[in-house]
């Protein structure tokens, strides 16, 4: 008996100290996209992804006629002049591979870039929900955005425009 009174006590104490912690949910999706700032470096980091590729593009398409003239020369070239023109190939084919991964590869160009624009909006955001939470006691706060899976979320949990107000953005 006294077994199951201390299990039925132990259960008790844990049930109210889970029911206790509070919690909130936002969306930072949601809010970065009412951010007139992020809106602008977005569009900005967009249009300079856009001139990069283009200058991708471009150096593809030099590199696909090469490759064509390449095709139908080839027969009329000399050992010599063949290896020669099938390292130029080689080479100017790597310089793009190069291009690319220095534009767009992982930690590239577009990366510093995209860390350069957003991510001081990002850390305006974090702030904000810091002190929201701290403020208002939550014991954390779930992000609903992305990577994390909410099955169901009670709307009124979700405090993403009191992030706006903090952030001081206007509907």
């Amino acid at each position: 008996m006294k077994k199951l009174l201390l299990a039925t006590g132990c259960l008790l104490v844990t049930a109210f100290s889970v029911s206790a912690q509070k919690y909130a949910i936002i969306d930072t999706r949601y809010i970065l996209d009412k951010v007139p700032e992020y809106a602008q470096s977005q569009k900005q980091l967009d249009g300079i992804a856009a001139d990069w590729q283009k200058e991708i593009d471009t150096r593809q398409a030099e590199l696909d006629k090469m490759y064509k003239d390449y095709d139908a020369e080839q027969v009329m070239l000399s050992d010599e002049l063949r290896k020669k023109r099938e390292d130029q190939l080689f080479q100017k084919e790597k310089d793009l591979r190069d291009l690319q991964r220095k534009r767009f590869g992982f930690e590239g160009d577009l990366f510093k870039k995209r860390q350069e624009l957003i991510k001081p909006i990002q850390d305006k955001v974090y702030n904000a929900v810091q002190k929201i939470a701290t403020q208002r006691g939550y014991d954390f706060v779930l992000d609903k955005s992305e990577g994390i899976t909410v099955i169901f979320a009670d709307p009124k949990l979700d405090k993403s425009e009191d992030v706006l107000r903090e952030l001081g953005v206007k509907n």
